[in-house]
């Protein structure tokens, strides 16, 4: 009787391996990029180099005629100063931007920059449209197949693996 009850405590007591988990996790994250300009004014310049030139009436920039204004070319009078001796000139004008009235410049509808400003230096990124979707296609043999649904978004996933045992 007492083998009998020392087997069934054996035998019948349930079988503890520990604490043995694994856990699987995939994730996706999706990001939509605005539409945006950056638009930089361009000042009015004037430039001239030159030998054996004689100027009655040097070139220029005039001062604008308001605080909106652009500067305006300055006109100019040259001559050479020794007839038949070498001579260089260069000249170069650059006509600045006026300044643009508050409210207009770019105009950016579904993601789409339609009207940009009339700027000389201008970059412009046309963003996403409609709402960004990450979506994870397949989770296999530890790669992850991601998908995006169009310009200016991006998605990032990942896989992570956990295994405990206690």
């Amino acid at each position: 009787m007492k083998r009998l009850l020392l087997l069934l405590l054996l035998f019948g007591a349930p079988v503890h391996a520990g604490g043995l988990t694994h856990k699987i996790t995939a994730s996706a994250q999706a990001t939509a990029d605005g539409a945006y300009s950056i638009s930089n004014r361009v000042g009015s310049t004037y430039s001239m180099s030159a030998t054996n030139i004689t100027s009655s009436t040097l070139g220029g920039v005039t001062a604008p005629a308001s605080a909106t204004a652009a500067g305006t070319f300055k006109s100019n009078s040259y001559a050479q100063t020794t007839a038949g001796a070498a001579t260089s000139f260069s000249e170069s004008w650059i006509s600045g931007d006026v300044v643009a009235a508050m409210g207009s410049g770019s105009t950016v509808s579904s993601g789409v920059v339609a009207n940009l400003p009339a700027f000389g230096n201008v970059t412009t990124y046309s963003g996403a449209s409609g709402n960004p979707t990450a979506a994870i296609t397949s989770v296999a043999g530890g790669t992850i197949t991601l998908g995006v649904t169009g310009p200016g978004q991006s998605v990032v996933g990942s896989i992570s693996s956990e295994l405990n045992i206690d």
